[in-house]
């Protein structure tokens, strides 16, 4: 029996198939516990989006859903997307108007993304906003941070290894 290849997740090698099903696993497990429905269509949204470790918008997602026997209408894919952001299983990638699964989906925390211009990989990192520059001008101006979206756009190692530009 071989190994699974290894494929990238944001920009690290991973066991891809443990990854996927891991993630799911996860999910269900939480929604179970919250009293929370991951139904048919937002399951397979959120498989998609792990399987791809990328963003994809709203369309392409709707096309993959097509694919895949599901709805073929926008609500369709906006409705899971909607519900999968608001209980933090993906994130919207404002610069590319898209979505990504979140890499830390059981653990509280204000995501960075940083995405490489060349193949829009996107690795998601965790920050504290609260802290450094932009935790010490809100506390000097008195303001309560309550997120932030933190982007970086720039190359990863694989598009900057092969001199992209």
């Amino acid at each position: 029996m071989t190994s699974p290849t290894p494929t990238s997740i944001g920009f690290t090698r991973h066991d891809h198939s443990a990854c996927v099903a891991d993630a799911l696993g996860a999910a269900e497990a939480r929604c179970a516990e919250a009293g929370l429905r991951l139904t048919p269509v937002r399951r397979k949204v959120l498989e998609l989006l792990l399987k791809e470790h990328r963003a994809l918008g709203a369309y392409a997602i709707l096309d993959l859903l097509r694919d895949a026997g599901f709805g073929s209408q926008p609500p369709v894919a906006y409705r899971a997307l909607d519900f999968l952001a608001e209980h933090g299983f993906v994130h919207k990638i404002e610069r590319l108007n898209a979505f990504v699964a979140c890499a830390h989906p059981n653990a509280a925390h204000a995501p960075a993304f940083m995405i490489c211009r060349a193949c829009d990989a996107v690795a998601e990192a965790q920050s504290t906003p609260a802290k450094g520059a932009l935790g010490a001008a809100a506390k000097a101006a008195g303001f309560q941070i309550e997120k932030t979206v933190m982007e970086a756009e720039g190359l990863c190692p694989d598009c900057a290894s092969k001199g992209a530009e």
